[in-house]
């Protein structure tokens, strides 16, 4: 069986997570489009490609390109994933998979029409313990559940010094922290519970407001001093949901707490266990039983689910974390096209129930009122 070919567009910090993917998953890297046709030649010589595209068209009507890997702002996401699905081509775009509702519907519909593959890089839900987890809560271990709770902290716009594109509505969209980081809790605990959430009462606050007017990398230190510019998007939100069952859920979400790099923790509680998930330590699963008794599941191939020990591809002990995460997920997106159906494989359907919740929390947040999730 040949190679897939495969086109990644932006070539900033998570194009260089999905190359690395693919290339792992047993794809060819046809070329890469950039900010600029420079920074796409820059790129394809260090990346050691053959084209260097100056279009999303040169992308599209190269027919080696079977797959189109979306990795630029936000704002882009719709004109390039559409043009690909129009083109033929299988999509995997970047979260959020549209700046608004409407555009996020649109690809959805866009991609069932045309039936080619079409996902979304929600890949918290490949680590194994997550799986777990699942696996667990639909098995009734957990009972009913009472309560479910977490946040999602960063630090990494903490100093006002520090700016970024996702910062700008225009690029990013109307919701920043809460559309950028807020949408992989809320898609991970939907997917580990099986409960949706039906209402929402949010609040965002911009706690810095004044920014550096000059952008930098994503996650990179502060450049030098620069002219301040006034900021409009939200640095920090808290939302309290009930899911479809009347469960409650509380979510705190930040970019700016200083020492968390990238915390995403949440606590399951049912009337016969609980269970705790934290991302920064993600080789075991916290469980909590009655009369004070609590218990770890450390994941490893050996033990626990099917799906567990399917993602386990190191023995226990030997740590795997975000990048082993990413490879699954796109190793399964290349199963999909080959025709398989991985088991928990993120689609543009769950990227425009992601927008749905994200479209909610705004209105609830401006409103101050609770709001239901149609």
């Amino acid at each position: 069986m040949s190679k897939l070919g495969i086109a990644i567009i932006g070539a900033g910090m998570i194009g260089t997570v999905h190359r690395r993917a693919a290339l792992l998953a047993g794809a060819e890297v046809r070329g890469v489009a950039a900010s600029s046709p420079q920074r796409a030649s820059e790129v394809a010589r260090s990346w050691n490609v053959p084209r260097a595209y100056r279009s999303i068209e040169e992308v599209v009507t190269d027919p080696q390109v079977q797959v189109v890997h979306v990795c630029t702002p936000n704002h882009l996401h719709r004109p390039m994933a559409e043009a690909a699905l129009q083109a033929g081509k299988h999509v995997i775009c970047e979260k959020p998979l549209a700046t608004r509702l409407e555009d996020a519907q649109a690809l959805a519909a866009l991609a069932a029409t045309t039936g080619r593959v079409a996902t979304v890089p929600f890949v918290y839900r490949y680590h194994p313990v997550i799986r777990e987890a699942r696996a667990r809560i639909a098995q009734g271990e957990l009972g009913p559940l009472h309560l479910i709770h977490g946040s999602y902290l960063q630090d990494w716009l903490l100093d006002p010094a520090r700016n970024n594109w996702r910062v700008d509505p225009v690029l990013g969209g109307a919701s920043r922290v809460f559309a950028d980081i807020g949408s992989h809790w809320c898609d991970l605990v939907e997917w580990t519970t099986g409960e949706r959430f039906a209402e929402v009462s949010a609040a965002f606050n911009t706690v810095i407001s004044e920014r550096d007017a000059i952008s930098g990398q994503s996650f990179s230190a502060p450049a030098a001093p620069a002219p301040m510019q006034a900021v409009a998007s939200e640095d920090v939100a808290a939302a309290m949901f009930r899911t479809d069952a009347g469960t409650l859920a509380s979510l705190t979400v930040s970019q700016v707490s200083a020492g968390r790099h990238n915390r995403l923790w949440f606590e399951i509680d049912g009337a016969k266990a609980s269970v705790a998930f934290n991302q920064e330590e993600a080789e075991r699963l916290w469980i909590g039983l009655p009369d004070q008794r609590q218990a770890f599941f450390v994941r490893g191939p050996g033990a626990g689910s099917a799906e567990q020990r399917r993602l386990s591809v190191l023995p226990a002990g030997h740590a795997q974390g975000y990048d082993h995460c990413f490879e699954a997920f796109v190793a399964d997106t290349y199963r999909a096209i080959e025709g398989e159906r991985p088991h928990g494989l993120p689609s543009f359907e769950d990227g425009l129930r992601s927008a749905r919740i994200v479209d909610h929390v705004i209105t609830s947040a401006r409103t101050r009122a609770w709001t239901p999730i149609v």
